[in-house]
């Protein structure tokens, strides 16, 4: 039987997204935003309630605002899959992908395409499905669309279309990445899935964004290596500041600054401006990387690279380095104070990075780790990511401040995880504090001449500055 393949043109595009957790929200408030409309899809009937209340059920910068613009006009959520099915052109699938220290888990992207082929095999409309959750090369043309034929019992190609589209969002500026994007990515079975997809981002290709049409696989890949690269130059930077911070008279700022300037980094305009890339941003020392995706992606390439019997070096590397960055801040401190029991520690900043509360992988946890074997008094404080971290380290001997000033009152040590904005004031706050605490900045976020005790990544602490 021929299946009917409607022309979109001229209405919106119906969009079903499958999850609502941080890619699954902000694609679908997205798309809504730009003139989809979007049914999202979650069991978790709290999520549910909330979203169509217009409430947030993550912390990202700009997300309330659109969400609250577009909720029960062209965004809704529901727990019902016939409901977000039957009208879709097009679903997503953007549901989690954790690394079990072998492999990624794949039961929900598995769950998500049993329940798309349920639909499938209902329906006489063609229908496009996208995978937009990370997953390693392969997966889409194997796992997806193996489940999804045999459930549905109808042919991809033919029948249906299927397709790979990354996300490339970075938390705390995602709305903007969405909607101001470098560059999209779609990976497909086959031209129709390919044109179905392109046509859900007209509007950016208007625009003259570029949009890459590819092979699922190659797309698949394509999300693996951009973030293994990023977070390659994370831990490039970092042992580079471990180096500089056994060696006297040498700050990683001072070197990463005339690192950046290569012109081949920080390229020249005719006029003689200097273009400064975001890519500089990586190539600075710190506490390591964290978050959704570094970690996990890192970690999932390098498993399937040893599955295929190669030794991903680099790779392997990298994690390690990363691993390793929590020892280097307990080191730098124990240069100045013992860690002993009792010994009162504030940590300044939980989220993995500002404007997210987002705690997963976040270096406050392997800091906080070793802290407690060394039994000290922690305080801890965080703008946004305190209730979810209370939450997941219920029994962790971790007291919670809920101002700044608050948690650095009787500090003895103070360790910057997060530069948060709202840290700015410490310079001024510390000036009067009877207590001259030891200060730990993992993010080199203030100038070592701006506070008295002041221990940096990246310098030797019995540095004195020349200025």
């Amino acid at each position: 039987m021929v299946r009917r393949k409607p022309k979109l043109e001229g209405r919106p595009v119906k969009v079903a997204v499958i999850g609502t957790g941080y890619v699954g929200l902000v694609t679908g408030t997205c798309l809504a935003e730009i003139g989809s409309e979007v049914i999202c899809l979650d069991m978790d009937e709290e999520k549910v309630r909330r979203i169509n209340s217009g409430m947030a059920t993550i912390y990202e910068k700009g997300l309330q605002d659109l969400l609250t613009k577009n909720i029960g006009t062209r965004l809704q959520a529901t727990t019902d899959p016939s409901l977000a099915l039957s009208s879709a052109d097009i679903s997503i699938i953007a549901v989690g992908t954790p690394f079990d220290g072998e492999s990624i888990d794949l039961e929900q992207i598995k769950s998500a395409a049993h329940t798309i082929g349920e639909f499938l095999g209902s329906t006489e409309n063609y229908h496009v499905v996208i995978v937009k959750s990370t997953v390693i090369p392969g997966t889409t043309e194997s796992v997806v669309r193996s489940t999804l034929e045999a459930v549905s019992g109808k042919k991809a190609g033919r029948d249906f279309g299927l397709a790979m589209n990354p996300e490339f969002l970075r938390e705390g500026v995602a709305i903007q990445d969405f909607m101001e994007p470098d560059r999209i990515v779609i990976g497909g079975i086959d031209n129709n899935s390919l044109d179905k997809v392109e046509q859900l981002y007209q509007s950016f290709e208007q625009q003259g964004i570029p949009i890459i049409r590819t092979s699922c696989s190659t797309a698949e890949m394509i999300k693996y290596a951009n973030n293994s690269l990023f977070a390659t130059l994370i831990s490039f930077s970092n042992e580079i500041g471990n180096l500089c911070a056994r060696l006297p008279g040498i700050d990683v700022l001072d070197v990463m600054a005339g690192v950046h300037m290569d012109k081949r980094l920080s390229p020249r305009q005719q006029d003689g401006t200097i273009i400064r890339p975001n890519l500089l941003s990586y190539l600075a020392s710190g506490c390591g990387f964290g978050g959704s995706c570094f970690p996990k992606d890192v970690k999932a390439l390098s498993a399937q690279a040893h599955q295929l019997g190669l030794n991903p070096q680099l790779l392997d590397s990298v994690i390690t380095l990363n691993a390793d960055q929590v020892k280097e801040i307990i080191r730098l401190t124990e240069q100045k104070i013992n860690l002993s029991k009792g010994r009162r520690v504030t940590i300044l900043g939980l989220a993995f990075k500002p404007d997210t509360d987002d705690i997963r992988e976040s270096p406050a946890i392997g800091i906080i780790e070793e802290l407690l074997k060394k039994e000290c008094s922690i305080t801890a404080y965080d703008p946004m990511a305190m209730p979810e971290f209370r939450h997941k380290y219920a029994d962790w001997a971790v007291e919670y401040s809920y101002d700044l000033e608050g948690a650095i009152d009787q500090a003895e040590i103070i360790i910057i995880v997060t530069c948060w904005d709202s840290f700015e004031p410490l310079p001024n706050l510390l000036k009067d504090s009877p207590h001259r605490p030891i200060f730990v900045d993992c993010r080199r976020m203030f100038n070592r001449s701006e506070i008295e005790n002041y221990i940096g990544v990246g310098i030797n602490s019995n540095f004195e500055s020349l200025n």
